[in-house]
């Protein structure tokens, strides 16, 4: 079970003030694991790691810290939707998905980061239904990209 609440707005907000409040500034970006080294906090379950987070980035000299967050939309709600909805064997997947829709308007992930020594060190919160969201998600890409009727590139014409 995660300690994070639903909505984690209200997170986002006591992490800007907090973040404040101690003399940094916030630089608007995600730290993408793919791109740059980096090293994810455990906070052991714990939803007030962050505010240690914060304090070692602050005692490391780091100036800011990054800081993204990701709030479920409409938009990429029907997208998603309309994706499983012309797929293939999506039906299952579709009746899983609609109850995502209760979590539009809700921010469902938050990341901060700092650099230190060439090195990103990154805390992410996520909302107990935002990994589901990205496994439709997933789900719905590969299911939309599947096609039975059309030969792929190791099949003969």
């Amino acid at each position: 079970m995660s300690p994070f609440a639903d909505d984690l707005a209200s997170l986002k907000d006591d992490m800007i003030a907090f973040i404040e409040g101690h003399g940094m500034r916030r630089f608007p970006g995600l730290v993408d694991y793919e791109e740059v080294q980096s090293v994810a906090w455990k906070s052991e379950d714990n939803p007030e790691g962050w505010k240690d987070f914060v304090e070692i980035a602050k005692a490391c000299g780091a100036p800011f810290v990054t800081m993204d967050a990701w709030r479920l939309e409409t938009e990429e709600f029907d997208s998603m939707i309309e994706r499983l909805r012309h797929a293939e064997f999506s039906s299952d997947y579709l009746e899983d998905a609609q109850w995502l829709r209760a979590y539009i308007g809700k921010t469902g992930f938050v990341q901060l980061g700092f650099a230190h020594q060439g090195v990103m060190m990154v805390y992410e919160a996520a909302a107990p239904w935002y990994e589901r969201y990205q496994s439709m998600l997933e789900m719905a890409e590969d299911l939309s990209g599947l096609s039975l009727d059309e030969p792929g590139p190791d099949d003969e014409p």
